[in-house]
C-alpha cells in the first residue's frame, strides 16, 4: 500500500473532481482513486463479473439490430429457412 503525503491528502480534499484522478507520469495513463467501501459496493453489489447467459448474449447480439429498425421485421421469424445449397437445388 502506497501512503500519500500531506500534499497530496490536501489535494484529494480540495478536488473538484469526483473521484479524484491521478496520473502516472512515466506512462502518462490516469488512475482513480475510490475509498475501499466504494469499490466494494461496485465489485460485488452492482458488477457481475461471472460468464454470460445464453439470454444475455443474444441479447446483446440483437441489440444492434434494433437501431437498424429489425424490431419491425417479426414477419420473418415464422419463414421457413432453406440452407443456400437446398434453394439451388430447387427447380
Amino acid at each position: 500500500m502506497i501512503e500519500l503525503t500531506a500534499q497530496q491528502v490536501q489535494a484529494l480534499e480540495n478536488s473538484d473532481a469526483s473521484p479524484p484522478q491521478v496520473m502516472n507520469p512515466q506512462t502518462k495513463e490516469t488512475f482513480v482513486l475510490l475509498r475501499v467501501e466504494e469499490y466494494k459496493r461496485l465489485k460485488e453489489d452492482e458488477y457481475g463479473d461471472s460468464p454470460w447467459t445464453r439470454d444475455e448474449l443474444q441479447a446483446l447480439a440483437w441489440e444492434p439490430g434494433k437501431y437498424a429498425g429489425w424490431e419491425d421485421m417479426e414477419e420473418y421469424d415464422d419463414a421457413p429457412s432453406l440452407r443456400c445449397w437446398e434453394r439451388c437445388r430447387q427447380p
